[in-house]
């Protein structure tokens, strides 16, 4: 269990931060900004949930944002290749249940034939600005993991979440009966 008794502690005054175990790091660091915007993308994510997601959507999302702290835990804690995890991470489970949840979600909606924008219900709109935010979590972890060691299920389940978040903001926009809003190419 985690217990934070002050959050305030003056380490970071210097311009470092503490990684999982210990080591200090600069604050711009690559890891650190990867887990920083997995952690943006959870707040996203919890704005939506706050506006009100419709119902197949609710109960999804609150097991995706538990599973986004586990991975910006798994992010903040770095480990050597072919070391096991000793933490919470993210495993293939977690792939393959965002994966059920796309195909289940896009069979209830109509084929595409133009790009969405971003828009139409306010929570889908936010649900568009997390899958933004996810793939530039996703670009930040491809990046780190050239140079360091990144659990081998972060990448691609950043990838399958930025793929739910737009076939979730396709949803809400249906159920809340306000429909895509499509790119018209021609008429701008």
């Amino acid at each position: 269990m985690v217990r934070i008794n002050r959050v305030y502690t003056r380490a970071g005054d210097d311009g470092t931060t503490a990684l999982a175990g210990g080591q200090r790091v600069p604050k711009e660091s690559l890891r650190i900004e990867a887990y920083g915007t997995v952690d943006e993308l959870n707040s996203a994510i919890g704005i939506a949930v706050a506006a009100g997601l419709e119902a197949p959507l609710a109960e999804p999302f609150g097991v995706i944002q538990q599973v986004l702290f586990n991975l910006g835990a798994e992010l903040a804690t770095p480990r050597e290749a072919g070391e096991e995890p000793t933490g919470p991470h993210v495993e293939s489970r977690h792939v393959d249940q965002l994966e059920s949840w796309i195909d289940d979600w896009n069979d209830d909606l109509e084929p595409l034939t133009s790009f969405v924008l971003p828009g139409g219900n306010p929570t889908a709109a936010h649900l568009h600005l997390a899958r933004t935010i996810c793939r530039r979590a996703e670009r930040l972890t491809f990046a780190l993991s050239r140079e360091e060691q990144v659990g081998e299920f972060v990448s691609p389940y950043l990838n399958r979440l930025s793929d739910l978040l737009f076939v979730a903001s396709r949803l809400q926009n249906q159920l809340s009966g306000h429909g895509d809003v499509l790119w018209d190419s021609r008429r701008f």
